[in-house]
């Protein structure tokens, strides 16, 4: 079931943030799809047992209701189905009372339903994009075209902008050499864009992402031209490697007529190059976490990199109750007189029962300060968790 809502005017919002950090794990269980009767059969009178991989018995009852996706192993709960009572509410009050454009979606992985707000529209991921390129590498280990255990060189030239925790070691050392694994690492768990960009570089460049997305028919995700481009076009420059050094960036961008840099940002709001749907973005997600889109090794692999995403640690995580896990990435743009464009979080909670949820939620651009921002964020995790199994 997929619910979207239209827009309804935006009203002042005071939220109260009561939180508790949610435990991080490292892999997530991947379910396998039971095999569906065909829809001209007819149902027999007496239920047949059916043995399951672990060995276990179930007996199905009545003819199963067509679906593409896969059942859970024992009795059907009643938010399988259907999303829990007072959940679709809960969240369109959270999304219309919020100021500026935001896009929530909530889709139950081991389930059929997606809640959505905006679901269809194209929002910027800023560095939640970096989880397409370890998506795209993995892929390429899966086929054998790359290794985990392959060398990449880091020198000067190689350097981005913003968050490059390697910029450092670079400048100490010369350059440096790091594994895939390492990059993937790094990449993921602290948004470092050099290293993102450097994963980018060796699975053969945007174009490379962009073939994966398409292959796996994602929808609609888009892929931009990699940090250094993507972050000089949003602020109106155009890159220079000078620009990777210290805070140049920052002063010439500053020096920039406001005229200039406000009609590149609008442009890029308008039209993001790394857009992506809310809904899109959740059902990747779930074919992730069910492993359908890369082998079980690489699949258990990654959620286990994203169980460790240090940034973020107070947006959709900081809702969760102690007892239930998370696994993220996040992305935040540039500011721009108190807006931000683009701030994310996007992640996969299971709760204590095993039942997993993708929860995506993308902010294009508000003036929302940022303590609001998260605030909004622990209200969709906390309400997810408030009306599970209801």
């Amino acid at each position: 079931m997929k619910i979207e809502f239209s827009g309804r005017p935006l009203l002042a919002m005071t939220m109260s943030a009561a939180v508790l950090a949610g435990c991080v794990s490292s892999a997530a269980v991947i379910p396998q799809p039971r095999a569906q009767a065909p829809a001209t059969q007819q149902p027999q009178s007496q239920p047949q047992a059916v043995r399951g991989p672990s060995g276990s018995v179930t007996v199905p009852i009545g003819q199963p209701v067509p679906s593409a996706m896969p059942r859970p192993a024992g009795p059907l709960d009643p938010g399988f189905r259907r999303a829990p009572a007072g959940l679709q509410d809960r969240i369109h009050a959270l999304w219309s009372a919020f100021p500026g454009k935001t896009g929530i979606a909530v889709q139950r992985i081991d389930g059929e339903w997606t809640l959505s707000h905006r679901g269809g529209d194209l929002f910027p991921q800023q560095s939640v994009s970096k989880l397409w390129v370890a998506l795209t590498v993995l892929d390429a280990v899966d086929q054998g075209r790359l290794t985990l255990d392959q060398r990449v060189r880091i020198g000067p030239e190689d350097l981005t902008l913003f968050y490059q925790p390697i910029a450092a070691r670079v400048r100490a050392e010369g350059s440096v050499t790091l594994s895939v694994r390492d990059l993937i690492e790094i990449a993921i768990t602290q948004s470092d864009n050099t290293a993102n960009d450097s994963l980018l570089r060796t699975v053969g460049g945007p174009d490379a992402v962009r073939r994966f997305i398409a292959k796996k028919d994602l929808g609609a995700i888009r892929f931009g031209p990699g940090e250094r481009l993507l972050q000089a076009g949003t602020a109106g420059l155009k890159w220079q490697q000078a620009y990777s050094v210290g805070r140049a960036f920052q002063q010439a961008r500053a020096a920039l007529p406001d005229a200039t840099r406000r009609a590149a940002r609008n442009a890029y709001l308008a039209n993001p190059p790394d857009g992506a749907s809310p809904t899109a973005i959740a059902n990747a997600l779930t074919r992730l976490a069910r492993g359908a889109l890369l082998s079980t090794e690489s699949t258990e692999y990654l959620l286990a990199v994203m169980s460790r995403t240090k940034s973020g640690p107070r947006r959709l995580k900081a809702g969760l109750p102690a007892d239930w896990k998370f696994l993220h990435k996040t992305g935040t743009g540039q500011d721009y007189k108190g807006s931000t464009a683009g701030y994310n979080d996007i992640g996969i909670a299971t709760a204590p029962d095993g039942t997993r949820y993708a929860i995506v939620v993308l902010l294009g651009d508000t003036s929302a300060p940022v303590p609001a921002r998260m605030e909004l964020m622990q209200a969709v995790s906390s309400a997810v968790a408030a009306y599970h199994g209801k």
